[in-house]
């Protein structure tokens, strides 16, 4: 069985893949380290920026058509480390000091179960649901911090209302593009981007916690997946 999975043919390109997927984090890791004691940039910029390039993984995984368990082993491995820093410091950038909150840890969990999920049949819809929180919640962060001067309160939590328009745009855009390259140019496919894009606003709007770093992922690919059997 061993002999079949890694025969002289494969085991060449799993190393491309396994050196691709460890040099990619590698690459984010020394990303934050320049930004946090190179340039001191404010720790939430680290953060989103570490969330953000974290997050685009999944095209490389999904260009090299990585295996699930491959997936499943660097989303566990990332779990672990987004977790012992939320209580320790071993990775700048992973969670900003103060902030209460195991989103990241939340974000490793996301992708772990959108490969387990949908990696086999149809890696589409984890692709977006990562891309839609990597680039939709990181520019919405960016963007609110920098332009959001109309504020609003859900739960206790400030948002803003350039923030929140932020994240459906890129939620949106992201879940257009993904869909445009498996499905086509149909009407379908942009209206169940918008669908997409209101539904994780929603979901980044109301989830404490850290949570929309679960529930954003899951939830938008579940309406790509519903609307897609449905159309």
């Amino acid at each position: 069985m061993l002999t079949t999975v890694f025969s002289t043919e494969t085991v060449p390109w799993l190393w491309v893949q396994v050196g691709a997927v460890v040099g990619w984090l590698g690459a984010i890791g020394l990303v934050a380290i320049g930004l946090s004691y190179g340039v001191h940039a404010e720790p939430e910029t680290v953060r989103k920026a570490v969330h953000i390039g974290t997050g685009n993984i999944i095209l490389l995984a999904w260009w090299l058509r990585v295996p699930v368990w491959m997936g499943l082993s660097a989303a566990i491995v990332f779990t672990l480390l987004a977790f012992f820093s939320a209580r320790y410091p071993l990775l700048p950038g992973l969670d900003t000091i103060g902030r209460k909150s195991l989103g990241t840890v939340f974000y490793a969990v996301s992708i772990g179960i959108l490969i387990a999920a949908f990696w086999s049949s149809a890696p589409y819809l984890a692709v977006l649901g990562v891309l839609v929180m990597t680039w939709g919640d990181g520019i919405a962060g960016l963007w609110g911090r920098r332009f959001g001067h109309h504020q609003y309160t859900v739960w206790g939590m400030q948002k803003s209302w350039e923030g929140s328009l932020a994240m459906a745009v890129i939620s949106g855009l992201v879940s257009g593009l993904v869909l445009l390259g498996v499905q086509g140019n149909g009407w379908e496919t942009w209206l169940s981007a918008i669908a997409i894009a209101v539904v994780a606003t929603g979901l980044e709007t109301v989830s404490k916690w850290g949570l929309d770093n679960l529930t954003v992922p899951i939830g938008s690919a579940m309406v790509a997946w519903v609307l897609g059997y449905l159309f």
